[in-house]
């Protein structure tokens, strides 16, 4: 099994230490990374929780799944893998129709 585990449904104001405090009585924890608002700073409402084995996460997520934290229910389960992403595009993400101020670029095509 994965010690990675997804944590979800987080209030806003939920931090690190909070998280790192609840998971600690599932067994150790390794690392706790809160996932942030690139632009605002603020919690994206969910964070990633590794745990040192896999007994300590599968605990954990029997019994933080469902447990209220800051006065929410969190959905606790394993991460799943990071996909890569595609490269190409000239930098623009690689396709789909961006809109924005770009007038549409379509993986780096531009169309004026």
């Amino acid at each position: 099994m994965n010690n990675r585990l997804y944590v979800g449904n987080l209030h806003f104001h939920t931090t690190e230490t909070t998280l790192t405090a609840e998971f600690a009585r599932c067994g150790e924890v390794e690392q706790v990374k809160l996932i942030l608002d690139r632009e605002t700073g603020r919690s994206r409402g969910f964070a990633f929780v590794t745990m040192v084995d896999g007994a300590g996460a599968q605990k954990a997520i029997a019994e933080m799944n469902g447990a209220m934290i800051d006065g929410r229910p969190l959905r606790v389960n394993e991460a799943e893998e990071r996909q890569q992403r595609s490269g190409g595009g000239g930098g623009f993400g690689g396709g789909g129709d961006r809109g924005g101020d770009r007038g549409g670029d379509r993986g780096g095509q531009r169309r004026w």
